[in-house]
């Protein structure tokens, strides 16, 4: 089985390379350290599975996962993140993910989430599956922070979690300018008026660890 790691952290990917060649059926056959490499090597290349950071730098892992299941549709990919907010989840899957795997995961886990979306399986963990299933159930209205597109919401996370649209622009390769946009769409559509007022929407809803 030959995978492509797709992660803007060199130690992560090492990490990765080192899980993967532990087991008899599976290499590493690519990497990508930005979701431009991901792109071309996807289109260059021949992959079996894609594990895809979902915060890449540039275009958000999450737009690239569109672009490849458009030019790739039986691709599997899995995505990987430091993340485990049940919204983000939802819309990895919504956007084609076969899998969600959280960094913190046991190797062992994310072996087994490998082979299973490989044999056209999907997988997320018990516990993720859980909370969807509880979200699911409560019949509620659901939330404002559900109208933001996929790039609002991740501008959105990052700022609640104290990063400043410096920061953000600088991580995400994109201009201040750009980001102060987000961020105005952002507040626009949550009906907030700060910052503060952000970080704690997020908290309430428990879009942030």
């Amino acid at each position: 089985m030959k995978l492509l790691i797709a992660d803007d952290h060199p130690i992560v990917r090492q990490g990765l390379k080192q899980i993967v060649s532990s087991e008899r059926d599976m290499i590493v056959a690519g990497e990508a350290s930005n979701s431009a490499e991901v792109l071309e090597l996807v289109r260059t290349g021949d992959f079996d599975l894609v594990l895809l950071d979902v915060s890449m730098p540039g275009r958000g892992g999450l737009e690239v996962l569109k672009e490849l299941k458009h030019a790739h549709p039986k691709l599997p990919v899995l995505i990987l993140s430091i993340h485990a907010e049940d919204e983000l989840v939802v819309r990895a899957l919504r956007a084609g993910a076969s899998g969600y795997v959280t960094k913190d995961s046991s190797p062992t886990e994310l072996v087994d989430a490998i082979r299973k979306i490989a044999r056209g399986g999907r997988y997320v963990s018990m516990a993720l599956a859980e909370q969807l299933a509880l979200d699911l159930s409560t019949g509620e209205e659901r939330p404002l922070h559900e109208r933001l597109s996929d790039r609002e919401f991740e501008i959105m996370s990052l700022i609640a979690s104290g990063k400043s649209v410096g920061q953000i622009a600088e991580e995400l390769s994109l201009s201040v300018k750009t980001i102060s946009t987000y961020r105005a769409r952002v507040m626009e559509k949550l009906k907030i008026h700060n910052d503060a007022e952000l970080i704690r929407y997020a908290l309430e809803h428990e879009l942030v660890t």
